[in-house]
C-alpha cells in the first residue's frame, strides 16, 4: 500500500473533522475529553493552533537542510516539559473561551488557507518548527495528520460517536508508525487501521500479543503529550 501525499491526507482529515465540528450542538463543546483538563471546544483550538503554526512557518526563511524526520519530531524532550505542557494547554483553552461556533470556525479557515499556501510550495520547501528542528514541508504536514487524525479519535470518544480515520489519514499515519509494509502489518494484526491508530498512540492498550507483533513489525513510538 502507497501512502498518499501528506496534503492531500490532511486536507481529507481536515474536512471531515471540520464537518463534525460544524454540526455539534451547544451542549457537545463542552463534552470533557481524554486530554485533560480540556473539553471539545478546547481540544478542537488545540487542534485548530497546530495547524495554524504552518502560517509562521512558511513566512520564515527556509533552513539550509532538513535534519529532523516525521518520526524524530516526537521525541521526549523538552517539547514535553512541563512548562510548554502548560502553555500548550492554557492557550488552547484561552482560545476556547470564544465559544464552539467560533472556534469552528477559526478552524475551518485555518485548514483551508494553510492547505492553499502549502499546495504552492515546491516540493523540497523546508520549514523550522517552533522547537527549532529543520524539516521537509512534506515531513512536518505528516506530523499534523497524526495531530488531526489522532485528535480527531479524542473528539469521536468524547462525543460517544463512532470513530473515524479518513483512508488517506490512516494510510499516512499508520505509514508513519509501521513503515512501507504498514498495510501487511495491518492484516497481520488484524486491526482496521482506526483501531491500530488508536492503540498506537495509547488511546487504548494492546495486547500482549498485538503489542509484540507491532513491535516485530517496526512499530515506532511516538511521544504524545
Amino acid at each position: 500500500m502507497t501512502a498518499p501525499a501528506p496534503l492531500a491526507a490532511l486536507t481529507a482529515e481536515s474536512a471531515r473533522l471540520a464537518a463534525v465540528l460544524d454540526g455539534l450542538a451547544p451542549a457537545d463543546w463542552a463534552r470533557p475529553t481524554r486530554c485533560d483538563p480540556w473539553d471539545a471546544a478546547a481540544l478542537a483550538a488545540h487542534v485548530t493552533m497546530t495547524t495554524e503554526r504552518l502560517d509562521a512557518m512558511l513566512d520564515a526563511p527556509e533552513p539550509a537542510a532538513a535534519t529532523v524526520d516525521a518520526a524524530a519530531y516526537y521525541r521526549p524532550d523538552e517539547r514535553f516539559s512541563p512548562r510548554t505542557n502548560a502553555i500548550r494547554v492554557d492557550s488552547a483553552t484561552e482560545a476556547a473561551r470564544a465559544g464552539g461556533p467560533a472556534v469552528a470556525a477559526a478552524f475551518a479557515a485555518a485548514w483551508r488557507r494553510v492547505a492553499d499556501r502549502c499546495a504552492a510550495e515546491p516540493l523540497g520547501r523546508r520549514v523550522t518548527t517552533r522547537h527549532g528542528d529543520p524539516m521537509t514541508l512534506a515531513d512536518f504536514l505528516t506530523t499534523r495528520v497524526v495531530e488531526v487524525c489522532v485528535h480527531g479519535i479524542d473528539l469521536a470518544d468524547a462525543l460517544d460517536r463512532p470513530r473515524w480515520a479518513t483512508p488517506e489519514a490512516a494510510a499516512v499515519v499508520t505509514g508513519l508508525l509501521l513503515g512501507a509494509g504498514h498495510g501487511d502489518a495491518l492484516a497481520a494484526l488484524g486491526l482496521a487501521p482506526v483501531a491500530f491508530i488508536a492503540k498506537a498512540t495509547g488511546r487504548e492498550p494492546f495486547t500482549g500479543a498485538e503489542r509484540a507483533l507491532a513491535e516485530d513489525r517496526g512499530l515506532t513510538w511516538l511521544a504524545l503529550g
